[in-house]
């Protein structure tokens, strides 16, 4: 495992053998659609590689440069497998429960199981049969924390992209489904979708 301090990737004293997963979500503050959660397990080896190609937390990234490190990572994975809680799962226990929820999913999918899961934030998973290490702003320290930010990034843009031409009116393509003035006027107008997150105060008002 190698954590990043500002540009630098450091070696931490674990066994090279070990698998680590990184585990992160997007779309929490999101209005529209899931919550979309990523689990990598990188080789080692290509760690310094990612590191120097820049992977970094995805929201620090552009669109196309997100959509290239995400191929790339990808194609370097041991494996790597996406999880997500539905809007309906968001209503019923809440962004956060769901958001914990989305990462579960997501390393239980996993066919190499991992020996140890790197979790971003502050929070625990329950009921997770591996250890796990929670990390806050862990897609900025852990290099493999922030490879599953962007793929889950590509992933569910990519999903809201879809949606967009099923939902129109909403500017979707823009906002990826997070409140922007355009997004927030239309739901005014229109109302919510069946994709909106009815537990979030701007579609909750309507």
């Amino acid at each position: 495992m190698r954590i990043e301090t500002s540009s630098l990737i450091c070696e931490l004293p674990t066994p090279s053998e070990q698998l680590i997963a990184g585990v992160d979500e997007v779309g929490r503050g999101a209005l529209f659609g899931p919550v979309v959660a990523a689990a990598v397990i990188l080789p080692a080896s290509a760690l310094p590689q990612l590191a120097l190609a820049g992977v970094k937390d995805s929201k620090q990234l552009s669109a196309s440069r997100r959509l290239k490190l995400s191929q790339e990572i990808q194609r370097q994975a041991i494996d790597w497998k996406i999880g997500y809680a539905t809007r309906e799962e968001i209503d019923q226990i809440n962004i956060l429960q769901a958001s914990l929820l989305a990462m579960r999913r997501a390393i239980l999918k996993l066919k190499v199981k991992p020996d140890l899961c790197l979790v971003d934030g502050k929070q625990s998973l329950q009921e997770l049969p591996i250890p796990q290490q929670s990390m806050i702003k862990g897609d900025q320290r852990s290099l493999e924390i922030a490879a599953a930010s962007v793929v889950a990034k590509v992933w569910r843009d990519d999903l809201v992209m879809r949606l967009a031409t099923k939902y129109p009116d909403y500017d979707l393509a823009a906002n990826k489904g997070y409140g922007t003035q355009r997004h927030r006027l239309a739901l005014q107008q229109y109302g919510p979708s069946p994709q909106h997150r009815l537990s979030f105060s701007p579609c909750r008002k309507i």
